[in-house]
């Protein structure tokens, strides 16, 4: 048995790699439909189950950054219909799911203080999608669980001793060496991604690192990184400030090509 699920596994692996925008190898096993129909429903449960803001000016804001961001983005994403909507929530945080949809909640727009901030979060947010990072994620949990199933399975066939505690520590070992610091490598890479996109929309790139003050002094990120789905910080402001000056030469070859964005609240 044990030999067919790791058939089963590998068979899986092998046929779901693909190559992330940055070069990074990752395992996607869901198709570009089924994505778009999870993304969908969940964006449909969320406007069903959470306040939406009608404000004109706040949603005309909004979908003005979302709409330069997306322009730029690669032909199959950007020729697809976005919907946009703000929702009334406090916390500073916004998304975005596979399909084309965008929430932002009100609480970011007291944290990102300009549209080249808030554009940071967008691009971000729209970077896990391009990226596949919810494919990833979904695959990795699957992958998880049969691997999972078939460890008890083996432990139980061999009348282990101490199993449940032998289980247990599988999954905390899951936990935090697998699916948290993937997760965390999602983040730096959707911040990668994001801030090229914001600048090749023409916006202010620098403003990227002012949003991570901002969001720190806000008390976001207070988790140790060790334990925390997002990258410290401080650890995220020097990586982008790192990438800065490849960032502001693709903001100057936007705004060459007249990308000028001028999206107010």
């Amino acid at each position: 048995m044990k030999r067919l699920v790791l058939a089963v596994l590998t068979t899986a692996v092998l046929a779901g790699c693909k190559t992330s925008p940055t070069g990074r190898t990752q395992i996607a096993l869901y198709s570009d439909q089924q994505m778009s129909q999870m993304g969908q429903q969940s964006f449909a449960d969320m406007k069903k189950n959470q306040k939406i803001n009608n404000n004109p000016q706040v949603n005309a804001y909004v979908k003005c950054i979302a709409d330069d961001v997306i322009a730029v983005l690669p032909q199959q994403y950007a020729t697809q219909a976005w919907e946009v909507v703000v929702f009334e929530d406090d916390s500073a945080n916004a998304f975005a799911l596979p399909g084309g949809y965008i929430g932002v909640h009100t609480g970011l727009l007291k944290v990102a203080e300009n549209q080249d901030q808030l554009a940071t979060v967008i691009g971000h947010e729209v970077g896990h999608v391009i990226a596949e990072h919810s494919n990833e994620r979904v695959s990795q949990s699957s992958l998880l669980q049969t691997g999972m199933q078939a460890g008890s399975a083996a432990l139980e066939m061999g009348n282990v001793q101490y199993r449940n505690e032998i289980m247990q520590g599988l999954g905390l070992g899951a936990q935090y060496g697998v699916i948290l610091p993937f997760s965390r490598s999602h983040e730096s890479e959707a911040d990668q991604v994001g801030l090229d996109l914001m600048a090749k929309a023409g916006f202010n790139p620098k403003e990227s690192v002012t949003l991570w003050q901002n969001m720190s002094k806000a008390g976001s990120g207070n988790t140790p990184e060790f334990m925390s789905t997002h990258p410290a910080p401080a650890n995220r402001i020097k990586e982008l400030q790192a990438r800065l000056p490849q960032a502001l030469n693709k903001q100057q070859a936007a705004r060459a090509t007249g990308k000028n964005p001028q999206c107010k609240l």
